[in-house]
């Protein structure tokens, strides 16, 4: 599972670039661009930080950053996905794989801290 999600936060890391490049030069566009390319490239970084803690621990930590690095495109896509202004397509796919991966990574958060 480790390495299969390592390969899926990367893809994904890579869809956020190319929707980041395709979102409108505007004020908003642009904001909007930077949290995202942020927020979306970081939840794979710390994932695989995480499969490689020294322990327990830091592994329940980069997961917890992993999370809310999830958390917050799924936010960022779903204003992609409802703005008039800076709707572009694939934003709708996207969002639905960051609730995925944000649901995966609860799952392992949650899993990991009750086997403390």
């Amino acid at each position: 599972m480790t390495n299969d999600l390592q390969e899926r936060t990367k893809a994904f890391a890579l869809q956020v670039i190319d929707l980041v490049e395709r979102l409108p030069k505007s004020r908003s566009g642009e904001a909007v661009s930077r949290q995202l390319i942020r927020s979306g490239t970081s939840i794979g970084a710390n994932y695989r930080e995480a499969s490689r803690a020294q322990s327990k621990e830091d592994f329940i930590h980069k997961v917890a950053l992993s999370t809310k690095e999830a958390s917050e495109t799924a936010f960022w896509l779903e204003l992609i996905a409802e703005s008039p202004h800076l709707k572009t397509s694939g934003a709708f796919d996207l969002s639905k794989e960051s609730r995925e991966l944000l649901a995966i990574l609860t799952t392992i958060g949650k899993n990991a801290n009750s086997n403390r």
